[in-house]
């Protein structure tokens, strides 16, 4: 899957892969029909270092968790 152009589906797979990589319980605070594709590109970079590292702390999981809240759509 090229992840290059941004997109709702795009989008849509990153929040999900982003849940599953964080082990998020409560799905619903990154459902992703509440981002928007306008914050892609910095949604995208949040995801890609996520994906680069093998393990997270629990400090770090939650400051991404909380980086991305910003980019929820109210």
């Amino acid at each position: 899957m090229s992840l290059k152009e941004a997109s709702e589906q795009n989008l849509s797979y990153i929040i999900e892969e982003l849940m599953n990589d964080l082990q998020v319980i409560n799905r619903s605070v990154l459902d992703p029909k509440y981002f928007d594709v306008k914050d892609y590109h910095d949604i995208k970079s949040v995801y890609e270092m996520v994906k680069s590292k093998n393990q997270l702390s629990l400090p770090e999981l939650q400051a991404i968790i909380e980086e991305l809240r910003k980019f929820r759509v109210q």
